[in-house]
């Protein structure tokens, strides 16, 4: 029987993250709940989702996620993943971080 997937719905710096996991649980410290063995796309060559990379690398030395549980907007158990996002959390609409260009001042 295959593990579990979630969807894990939290807000961080004023940004309404997805993410995916395969392990989410009660943690140890007591307010907070552990996200575990997270999932993410992995694309050989061509970059297709920059949110995705975005996120991949944000959390890629991360073992467990320790996310306070006032942060936690909803954790919903689904059958597959669709791609992680990150929104702006007043209006909803998805932060898409644009491809730096050479010799623009960021």
């Amino acid at each position: 029987m295959p593990k579990p997937l979630y969807k894990i719905t939290f807000l961080n710096a004023g940004k309404v993250y997805e993410i995916y996991a395969r392990h989410v649980t009660s943690g140890a410290l007591w307010g907070f709940t552990e996200v575990g063995e997270l999932v993410f796309d992995v694309n050989e060559g061509v970059v297709v989702d920059p949110t995705e990379e975005r996120l991949r690398d944000e959390f890629a030395n991360t073992r467990v996620l320790h996310l306070p549980m006032h942060s936690i907007v909803r954790i919903e158990e689904v059958e597959r993943k669709a791609q992680s996002a990150i929104r702006d959390a007043a209006t909803g609409e998805r932060v898409v971080t644009p491809f730096p260009v050479p010799g623009r001042p960021r």
